[in-house]
């Protein structure tokens, strides 16, 4: 038991990073009225939260070689403490935003990239393999807890009181530093890439920053942005500037690891096809997973009017499979090759997202709503049981951080992407649907038709039926025009979560196409792969 006392102190740090967005998910609609805003508003919260862990992640794991990567960890949950405590007292939503997903942000950057590298440092072989197991296990087991956590909490008593608990288990843990060991580094610390800092974060910042406003902006023609660029929408120039920005970066990278002098990254690394696969399909798993959690508490709390704690309770079937699964399905990698695992996963999640598209009606049938929940946690977990000890595994004991930077990089990427794309899918598909049935529909007049265009182009956000009709009738329709543009809109919202949903389905199927890479059960030594039945710690030949 001696041997497991850092990694629990390690995967408690997990644990507390999944929990708060997972509280935030459930806690949508209490947010939107506690601080009179819309949900695009707090979807633009969750969003920034993962956007700002994308963007600072590889440079947290660059600090955890410059400073020592205990002291980067240590570091970095007194940095997350004080985002929770900031949180938990936010008087306006400008607060919410600088404690949640600044603060907390930055500080699970500085955590998450050394924790990587810290279990594999502390455990060799089949432990590694084990030890990434349970760290994933404990990411579903705080997906498991937030949304019953924070359901009841934020029903009964306050979301605030989940971010005063987080302080309270930062201190616990901080008490605990004791049993986190590392050895002391060999040779001369790096330097930081400044330069190169400030290009990777910029140009993930931007491009994100395009999707997630994609909603409000509009992707081609202007729905209601800021400004226009030539008359068009700037969603797509901002994702372009992005792009370029990262161009550069790359460029930049290339150019001081042709001199030799330090890099923020190796470019190199992502030259190998193991680790490039595994980040990628980390990448895709997060995309979907919380382009799914943004969604489906939409569904339960706007559309079926349940609270947070109910929303909760019929989210816990994909928290408690994704704990199961994960925990159980490490040695699968052993038997039958991470390949072949995650390729398994990836049609048990287009199952459960074809088996969840049929439950979305108007009146949710609970027996199916939660098998397909189970199903999805079943897939996801199967993710989890691999990709973590596939991307260690395909580096050398230096590049631990690195890879960890990379690592949480292309989680958090998927995380961002997933709420801002599938967010913006949703509202989208959302406006189109609700556009058209108000065109057909027969029971409205042609001023009445003309209201709702006008309204349209001004903004749609997803709000209960009751909020549109009320709206509706401020605006002096008659009841019967009234009822029929709620039902309108209340058709029109099933339509925008399918669009949404069908989405991370088409991504699931996507993923096949990466996983050509990832280490077989028994060809990975011939192929130049990392061999899967090889202890975890071991790097191929690439390594």
């Amino acid at each position: 038991m001696k041997r497991w006392r850092a990694l629990i102190v390690l995967g408690t740090a997990q644990f507390l990073m999944v929990l708060d967005t997972s509280v935030m998910n459930v806690s949508i609609s209490r947010l939107v009225e506690d601080f009179d805003t819309e949900v695009t508003a707090i979807q633009a919260v969750i969003t920034l939260y993962a956007l700002v862990m994308a963007a600072f992640m590889i440079i947290g794991g660059r600090f955890g070689d410059i400073l020592g990567r205990r002291r980067m960890f240590l570091l970095g949950l007194v940095v997350y403490g004080v985002g929770s405590a900031l949180t938990a007292v936010a008087p306006t939503l400008w607060v919410l935003t600088l404690g949640w997903s600044v603060v907390e942000g930055l500080g699970a950057a500085m955590v998450l990239p050394a924790m990587a590298a810290l279990v594999a440092e502390s455990y060799r072989g089949k432990d590694r393999a084990v030890a990434y197991a349970v760290i994933g296990g404990l990411a579903g087991a705080g997906i498991a807890v937030g949304p019953l956590l924070g359901g009841w909490v934020t029903t009964y008593l306050t979301w605030r009181l989940v971010f005063a608990g987080e302080v309270v288990v930062v201190v616990a843990v901080l008490l605990c530093r004791r049993v986190i060991t590392t050895p002391a580094p060999a040779g001369p610390r790096p330097r930081l890439d400044v330069v190169g800092a400030v290009l990777s974060a910029a140009g993930l910042g931007l491009g994100v920053l395009g999707v997630l406003q994609s909603g409000t902006w509009g992707w081609v023609q202007p729905r209601n942005p800021p400004f226009t660029v030539l008359g068009f929408a700037p969603t797509l120039f901002v994702v372009g500037a992005g792009v370029a920005v990262l161009a550069l970066f790359r460029r930049w990278e290339a150019r001081r690891e042709h001199r030799g002098v330090d890099p923020l990254v190796h470019l190199s690394l992502l030259g190998r096809p193991v680790l490039r696969s595994g980040l990628m399909m980390l990448l895709g798993q997060n995309l979907i997973l919380l382009g799914l959690f943004f969604a489906i508490p939409l569904y339960l709390q706007v559309v079926q009017g349940f609270d947070a704690f109910e929303t909760g309770l019929r989210l816990l079937p994909v928290s408690l499979t994704m704990f199961v699964t994960s925990l159980s399905a490490s040695s699968l990698g052993r038997v039958m090759g991470p390949r072949r695992v995650v390729r398994l996963a990836l049609v048990v999640l287009a199952a459960a997202i074809v088996w969840l598209l049929a439950t979305i009606d108007p009146v949710i049938d609970d027996a199916q709503f939660a098998g397909a929940m189970a199903l999805l946690g079943v897939g996801v977990g199967l993710l989890a049981s691999q990709l973590g000890n596939v991307v260690q595994s395909a580096v050398g004991e230096e590049e631990r951080s690195e890879a960890g930077g990379l690592q949480f990089t292309a989680q958090n990427l998927g995380s961002a992407l997933g709420t801002a794309l599938i967010g913006s899918l949703l509202i989208g598909a959302l406006a189109h649907a609700f556009t058209t049935q108000v065109e057909d529909d027969q029971r409205l007049s042609e001023q009445t038709r003309g209201q709702v265009g006008v309204a349209l182009q001004a903004g749609i956000t997803f709000v209960p039926t009751d909020q549109v009709r009320a709206a509706a009738e401020r605006a002096g329709l008659p009841p019967s025009e009234a009822d029929a543009v709620a039902e309108s809109y209340a058709s029109a919202q099933l339509d925008g979560l399918k669009a949404a949903i069908l989405a991370t389905g088409g991504i699931a199927v996507t993923g096949f196409l990466v996983t050509a890479h990832l280490p077989a059960a028994r060809e990975g030594r011939r192929r130049g792969e990392p061999d899967a039945e090889a202890p975890a710690g071991t790097p191929g030949p690439t390594g």
